[in-house]
C-alpha cells in the first residue's frame, strides 16, 4: 500500500512502485510452452500467438521448443513485433531428441510430436506450472480464464486435459484397429495445463518412460505420438488427471464428435484444428470456425502492439527516445520517421531449401516486391533457376492471398531455393531499402545479384554469374560486376535469347535501354555503345545518378534506410559501393529488361507531390554530407559534382 509522501520521499516512493509493479506483474505472467519445428508450423503458431494475444489482459511468456529454423524464424518475428508484456524463450529441440527418439512413431509430426513429454525436464526449474499447446489452436476467450483452473487441481492432480472427442481410444473406427490404453474416450493432448513442480516430485520422467516401455513391447509404435503415451500413462494413475471442460480443446477432425459437447458456438473457448485437412472438416458449425479461424489469420498484428497496465516495453521507450529527437514541424517529419519504423517480419514464410555449392561461386538473386507485382515471380523463377532471396510488404491479409498464389502455383511449389520473407506494412511510404536489407540479410551464398522484380534476367545468368566470378577474380577483389539494363514498352516479348538477338531487337526498336527517354543518367556510364561490340569485360567510373544493377559480395554494404518510396535508393547504394572502393566492372554477355507495368503509388506521388520532392532533395543532401564526414577527402566529388536529380 502507497501513500502519498512528501516530495523529498517522492523518489523513492516512485522506485518502490515500479518494484512493484513488476513484481506484481510476474505474479500475473501466464506461461505457454508450445512445440514447434519447422516452416509451416512456424507460420501456424502466429495465428495461435495472434488469438491468444488478442484477448489476453495479462503479461505473457512464451516458452517455444524449436528446431534451428523455427527459433530464426520466431524470433526475428518476435524482436520486430514487439508486443508490450510478452516474453520469449526459446529451448532447442535437437538436444532433446535422443530423450525420445527411441521411441517409434507414425504420427505426421514426427519425432516432435513427442517433445511435450519431457517438458518437466526442459522447462526452467524454477517454473511450476505451464498452459502447453499445440501450433493447430485458436482462442476465442482471454488464456487468463484457462489459467485459473489450476486453482481447482485437487488431490494428486497435475494434468489439464480435455476428454478425446473422437472414437478413436473406442477401437472401433475399422476392422483391426487396436488403439494404446486410455481411460473411456481417452484425452487430447493438444492443450495441457501441466503442474510441474509436482510431476517433478512424482518422477514424470521416470513415470511415462516405464509405461513407454512396456506398452511398446505390443504395440510396436505410437500413432499418436505423445498422446498414446500420456493416455497410456494416465490409464494407470487416474488420479493424475483434472478432466478440463469440454470447450477449453473444441477438436475439429474427420471423426469428432464435438458437437456433443457443446450447446451453443458461444459458449466455446478454445478451437482445435486437430486434422491435417484444418478447414476442410465436417461440422454444422464449421462456418462459426473457419470465420474465427480466418479473422486471426488475416488479424493485422501491429494492432497487437497495444500497451498492457500503462506499462510500455523497453522497446518502445527506445523508439520514443528516438523519435523524440526528430522535429514534428519539420516538413519532413514523415520522411524520417519511417527510418525509425521497426517492421514486423515473418523471414522463410514458406519452405526453404538450399545446399551450398562446394565451388564458392554461387549468387543469390535479391528483389522485393508487393501484392501487385506477384505476377512477374513465375517468370523470374523461369529466368533464373538459382536461389533467391525476396522481401515482400504485405498486410496480413495480403500475405495469406500470396501463400495461396504460391501453393497453388506448380512453378514456384517447384522451386526449394526461393526464400520469401514477409515485411509487414505499416506506415505511409513503401519502404524500399528496408526490404532489400531484409532480402540481402537471408543470402546464404558468397555472392548475390542486386535486382528489381519487374526486371528479368536473360536465360543463363545465374551460371554466367558464377564464371565471372571466377574469371574475375571477384574472390581476392573488390567488384561490382554491372548487368546491363534494357526494357520493352510490350507486354508480350519474344524474350532474346542471345545477345545478337537483343542487338536485332534494340535495332528494330522492340528493346531501348533502360530508362534512356525518362532517365538517361541512371544508366548511362553503363556505355551501351561499347558494349554493343564488347567481347571483354570493361571498366567504367561511377557518375552522378550512376544506379545499375551489380553482383557483388555477400558483405557489401546494406542500402541506406533512409530513402523510401521513389527516388534515390539505389543511387545512394552505388554511391557508398564507389566510395568504399569497389571497381564497376560492365559484363560483356550479359543483360536483363525491364518489363512494363502501372506506376506505382509512389513514383505518382513524387510526380504530384512538390513536398515529396523537396524531402527528397533535402535527405539526399544529408546522405551526402554523411558520407563527407565518413570518407573525407574521397566524398568531396559526391558534394560538388553537379546533380539535378
Amino acid at each position: 500500500r502507497y501513500r502519498r509522501s512528501s516530495s523529498s520521499n517522492r523518489n523513492l516512493d516512485l522506485k518502490n512502485l515500479k518494484f512493484f509493479k513488476l513484481s506484481h506483474l510476474n505474479e500475473l505472467t501466464i506461461h505457454v510452452a508450445i512445440v514447434c519445428a519447422g516452416y509451416n508450423a512456424s507460420r501456424d503458431v502466429v495465428t495461435l500467438v495472434k488469438s491468444v494475444l488478442f484477448h489476453r489482459r495479462n503479461p505473457l511468456h512464451f516458452h517455444f521448443i524449436t528446431d534451428s529454423i523455427a527459433q530464426q524464424i520466431l524470433s526475428s518475428l518476435f524482436q520486430s513485433w514487439m508486443v508490450p508484456a510478452v516474453r520469449v524463450d526459446f529451448y532447442d529441440a535437437d538436444e532433446l531428441k535422443s530423450e525420445v527418439s527411441w521411441i517409434p512413431n507414425k504420427h505426421y509430426s514426427g519425432i516432435y510430436g513427442l517433445m511435450k513429454l519431457v517438458l518437466t525436464k526442459t522447462l526452467p526449474s524454477n517454473l511450476h506450472r505451464v498452459i502447453v499447446l499445440d501450433t493447430d489452436i485458436t482462442f476465442a476467450t482471454d488464456i487468463a480464464e484457462l489459467w485459473a483452473v489450476f486453482h481447482k487441481f485437487k488431490g494428486q492432480q497435475v494434468l489439464g486435459l480435455v476428454e478425446n472427442q473422437s472414437d478413436w481410444y473406442l477401437g472401433n473406427l475399422w476392422k483391426n484397429h487396436r488403439p494404446w490404453p486410455a481411460l473411456g474416450r481417452g484425452f487430447n493432448t493438444g492443450v495441457i495445463l501441466l503442474l510441474l513442480d509436482r510431476l517433478r516430485k512424482l518422477k514424470w520422467e521416470q513415470m511415462w518412460r516405464l509405461t513407454a516401455e512396456r506398452e511398446l513391447m505390443s504395440m510396436l509404435s505410437t500413432s499418436l505420438a505423445d498422446q498414446d503415451i500420456f493416455n497410456a500413462v494416465i490409464k494407470q494413475n487416474p488420479f493424475l488427471v483434472h478432466q478440463l471442460q469440454c470447450f477449453w480443446n473444441v477438436q475439429l477432425s474427420d471423426h469428432t464428435r464435438s458437437e456433443k459437447c457443446y450447446k451453443d458456438v458461444s459458449d466455446l473457448k478454445v478451437i482445435h484444428w486437430n486434422s491435417p485437412k484444418k478447414l476442410r472438416v465436417k461440422n454444422k458449425h464449421v462456418e462459426f470456425f473457419r470465420n474465427l479461424y480466418l479473422t486471426f489469420l488475416e488479424y493485422d498484428g501491429n494492432l497487437l502492439r497495444r500497451e498492457l497496465f500503462g506499462c510500455p516495453s523497453e522497446a518502445d521507450h527506445n523508439s520514443e527516445n528516438t523519435l523524440s529527437e526528430l522535429d514534428e514541424d519539420d516538413p519532413c517529419y514523415e520522411f524520417r520517421r519511417e527510418r525509425f519504423t521497426v517492421h514486423r517480419t515473418h523471414l522463410y514464410f514458406l519452405h526453404y531449401e538450399y545446399e551450398l555449392s562446394a565451388d564458392n561461386t554461387d549468387v543469390t538473386l535479391v528483389a522485393q516486391l508487393s501484392m501487385d507485382r506477384l505476377q512477374m515471380l513465375e517468370a523470374i523463377c523461369k529466368h533464373w533457376e538459382g536461389p533467391i532471396s525476396l522481401a515482400l510488404y504485405l498486410s496480413d491479409a495480403e500475405a495469406q492471398q500470396f501463400l495461396r498464389y504460391a501453393q497453388g502455383s506448380e512453378v514456384l511449389m517447384s522451386r526449394g531455393n526461393v526464400g520469401y520473407h514477409i515485411v509487414y506494412k505499416e506506415g505511409q511510404f513503401y519502404p524500399v531499402n528496408l526490404l532489400r536489407n531484409v532480402a540481402m540479410r537471408q543470402v546464404k551464398t558468397p555472392y548475390m545479384f542486386l535486382s528489381d522484380i519487374d526486371f528479368l534476367p536473360m536465360y543463363g545468368l545465374y551460371d554466367y554469374l558464377r564464371k565471372s566470378v571466377v574469371q574475375l577474380d571477384m574472390t581476392n577483389t573488390k567488384k561490382a560486376l554491372v548487368v546491363p539494363a534494357f526494357e520493352t514498352l510490350r507486354y508480350r516479348l519474344s524474350y532474346p535469347k542471345s545477345k545478337a538477338e537483343l542487338l536485332s531487337q534494340l535495332d528494330m526498336g522492340t528493346l531501348f535501354t533502360f530508362r534512356y527517354h525518362v532517365w538517361t543518367k541512371g544508366h548511362a556510364p553503363t556505355n551501351f555503345a561499347k558494349w554493343r561490340t564488347a567481347t571483354t569485360p570493361y571498366r567504367v567510373q561511377w557518375e552522378a545518378d550512376f544506379e545499375p544493377y551489380v553482383m557483388v559480395k555477400r558483405d557489401s554494404p546494406e542500402y541506406d534506410r533512409r530513402f523510401v518510396g521513389f527516388g534515390w535508393n539505389k543511387v545512394a547504394h552505388i554511391m557508398e559501393l564507389d566510395a568504399q572502393e569497389y571497381e564497376f566492372v560492365v559484363l560483356p554477355n550479359a543483360y536483363m529488361i525491364h518489363m512494363p507495368h502501372a506506376p506505382s503509388f509512389d513514383i505518382t506521388k513524387f510526380r504530384s507531390n512538390k513536398q515529396y520532392r523537396v524531402c527528397l532533395k533535402t535527405l539526399k543532401e544529408e546522405f551526402q554530407q554523411n558520407m563527407s564526414r565518413r570518407f573525407g577527402f574521397a566524398a568531396l566529388k559526391y558534394m560538388t559534382v553537379e546533380n539535378n536529380s
